[in-house]
């Protein structure tokens, strides 16, 4: 796909690369999102932060980035890096070694754990790109942000298909969250009405491919 001029490589795990700039992105990490359910008394089962770190190396090792950004909610609360088991700040820090990592702060965690290393910036400007955890809802051309969690459905043979989606016109980018418990929000509702008004694409997560699908063929979730 081309956003703003720049050539990116979705990932059907859900993850962005842009090979120009050597550079990954993900979005809405949700660390310990289960543990923080479990604390208010939600049976979720606490291997959330495993499953999506063992998401996130193979797609490091597939791509091989020079820079890794994760733009915001990666943490699900300000206490969630208390909450890392060791095992998972062993195998974070692995990962971030030789790679120039960026945290942008999102709204679940303006600050991430100073732990873990890494730059934490509010937004970063690569090239033609602008990359920041929650959507302007002005015109904003280069913009790529996560924050809303994107899901379109489509019909196939009769069936209503739902998939996690990136979803773009050309000009800015939604990334699907990346965590292993994150939720998702229908690309037809009016959040994203607000940023896309005209036509736009979400390009659909396979299980080992993309699927590109004209916005005039989605069809509500519920």
């Amino acid at each position: 796909m081309i956003v703003n001029g720049a050539r990116l490589n979705p990932d059907p795990s859900g993850g962005l690369f842009w090979p120009a700039e050597s550079l990954l992105i993900v979005a809405d990490l949700h660390f310990e999102k289960g543990s923080a359910y479990a604390a208010r008394g939600v049976p979720l089962p606490p291997y959330d932060t495993p499953a999506t770190l063992d998401d996130l190396a193979a797609l490091i090792e597939r791509h091989e980035p020079q820079t890794v950004v994760c733009l915001g909610d990666s943490f699900h609360d300000r206490r969630a890096g208390e909450r890392l088991a060791e095992a998972d700040v062993v195998r974070l820090k692995a990962l971030r070694a030789g790679r120039d990592w960026i945290w942008i702060a999102g709204n679940h965690d303006p600050e991430p754990p100073a732990r873990l290393g890494g730059r934490v910036l509010d937004e970063y400007r690569r090239g033609p790109l602008r990359l920041r955890h929650e959507p302007r809802p002005a015109p904003a051309p280069g913009e790529v942000a996560g924050h809303l969690h994107p899901k379109a459905a489509v019909r196939v043979r009769g069936r209503r298909m739902v998939r996690r989606c990136f979803v773009t016109d050309g000009l800015r980018l939604i990334l699907p969250s990346f965590g292993a418990f994150t939720g998702g929000l229908d690309v037809l509702d009016t959040a994203f009405q607000r940023l896309f008004p005209g036509a736009f694409h979400a390009h659909m997560l396979g299980r080992a491919s993309i699927h590109r699908v004209a916005s005039r063929r989605l069809v509500a979730i519920c």
